[in-house]
């Protein structure tokens, strides 16, 4: 990875979460929520090791969906959890993944 990646060759991968319909966000059902809480779960601990970069739901004029920015160096096992998703697994919504070609990562801290 280029310029101020915390480790070497870490490559950074761009998740869009597709919700089921533009107001998903603001209108889901209970059962819906319930599997969202599941979601934010899952990738939770991405979170907390400091893999994840940003994660969360983005309101936009053509309604709503999930970012997800990760550093990992493993793209395989990223690809794997991602499907693991119980968003994905339950058929809620799908998940694209991108990887990023080069670009700049903002620096970490020791």
């Amino acid at each position: 990875m280029c310029c101020g990646s915390y480790a070497p060759g870490m490559a950074t991968f761009v998740f869009r979460l597709k919700a089921p319909r533009p107001n998903f966000a603001l209108d889901m059902s209970d059962a819906e929520r319930a599997i969202m809480g599941q979601h934010a779960a899952h990738w939770r601990p991405r979170v907390e090791s400091g893999e994840m970069v940003v994660f969360g739901p983005v309101l936009d004029g053509g309604g709503s969906w999930g970012l997800g920015v990760i550093e990992a160096d493993d793209e395989a096992e990223v690809m794997a959890f991602a499907a693991a998703d119980p968003v994905v697994t339950t058929g809620t919504a799908q998940i694209e993944v991108g990887k990023m070609l080069a670009g700049y990562v903002r620096p970490r801290d020791g």
